[in-house]
């Protein structure tokens, strides 16, 4: 995998090439405090001057003002600044009104897939700059994008090329996993394809085997075969309920891509899958048996805390703010019996 196949996969390359078989989505360069906001690895602290924000605080009423918040410890109190990008946030806010009010967020490369749990509704559907930036400061994902994008490109020695990052917004479309495939091309040709989320059972699939297939061969080569400008690459597609093929992302064709069924091995061997003469090669989960864990449950932290941060568990929160409470007047009480012991008599 070279960089300039990484360069080649970008978003804002690849969509103008296929805009007519994939998602409606807008572009907006991502100016360079924000890409520092988002690598600051301080306390995640979010303006709550766009539109549909959760707050735990009071709106400042001037949206160029930053917003100041008292964090207290058991041993000083500190002021957090609120970031404020009032330019940002209205082309953001545009952009997001004239795709329908929701959308899915990226970066040149990679959505923020492994930061869903800190989502109030488990999702990535946002529909404010706010909701966007909790996700991607979650994400190791969009770390890997904005610091180490050519980390497994095999042409080190060469100078990284520059790249100009980019808020991508796609216009929400509740896709179901089970029609999500990723697609693999060697040489122009190709060669795999393997059921997107593997670690489910879906029945559809293993009755629709051969049309599905059929479907995906055709849509490669109408609309993908050598129109993209790399001859080795992998491409995801959705298959709706009509039968209909819409290109969802594409991707280097390296390591740094999940194989899912597939081992890179395999992919990159010349043996039996690069040898098959009468099609690609199908994977998908076969039975209930060898339903997986989702592999993004690595990202995760557990369940209590997320309810606490995100104040979605009510009694919880209660209970720990009694908890502090009640910690605090320990520690204030022991200080205070100190004090009086150490008093010069």
């Amino acid at each position: 995998m070279k960089k300039e196949q990484v360069v080649n996969c970008q978003f804002s390359v690849w969509y103008p090439i296929f805009k007519k078989h994939t998602i409606k989505s807008l572009i907006l360069p991502l100016p360079q405090n924000v890409i520092d906001y988002l690598l600051d690895d301080g306390t995640l602290v979010v303006s709550g001057s766009d539109h549909n924000t959760q707050q735990t605080h009071t709106n400042n009423s001037d949206s160029d003002a930053e917003e100041d918040i008292q964090v207290k410890d058991d041993e000083t109190t500190s002021t957090v600044t609120a970031p404020e990008f009032p330019e940002f946030t209205s082309k953001v806010l545009e952009a997001i009104n004239a795709l329908g009010g929701r959308v899915f967020p990226k970066l040149n490369w990679s959505a923020p897939r492994d930061a869903n749990w800190i989502a109030l509704n488990s999702s990535l559907q946002c529909n404010s700059l706010s909701d966007i930036f909790l996700l991607f400061k979650s994400s190791d994902f969009i770390t890997h994008d904005l610091t180490q994008p050519f980390l497994q490109c095999s042409d080190q020695d060469s100078p990284d090329p520059a790249i100009s990052y980019e808020l991508v917004l796609r216009k929400w479309s509740e896709l179901i996993p089970g029609g999500e495939f990723r697609c693999f091309v060697k040489e122009n040709k190709l060669i795999a394809i393997s059921q997107r989320d593997y670690t489910q059972y879906y029945q559809h699939i293993l009755k629709q085997e051969a049309p599905i297939c059929q479907a995906i061969q055709e849509f490669f080569s109408q609309h993908i075969q050598y129109n993209f400008p790399d001859e080795d690459f992998v491409f995801d597609v959705y298959r709706d309920s009509q039968g209909r093929v819409w290109l969802i992302d594409l991707n280097p064709f390296g390591e740094v891509t999940d194989s899912l069924l597939f081992t890179w091995e395999e992919l990159t061997s010349g043996g039996e899958i690069a040898q098959q003469q009468e099609g690609p090669a199908f994977r998908y989960t076969t039975s209930e048996v060898t339903v997986q864990p989702s592999p993004c449950l690595s990202y995760r932290i557990p369940r209590d805390f997320v309810d606490l941060s995100t104040g979605e568990d009510a009694y919880k929160l209660i209970d720990f703010l009694k908890l502090k409470k009640s910690q605090q007047e320990e520690s204030d009480e022991e200080e205070e019996e100190e004090e009086e012991e150490n008093a010069p008599q």
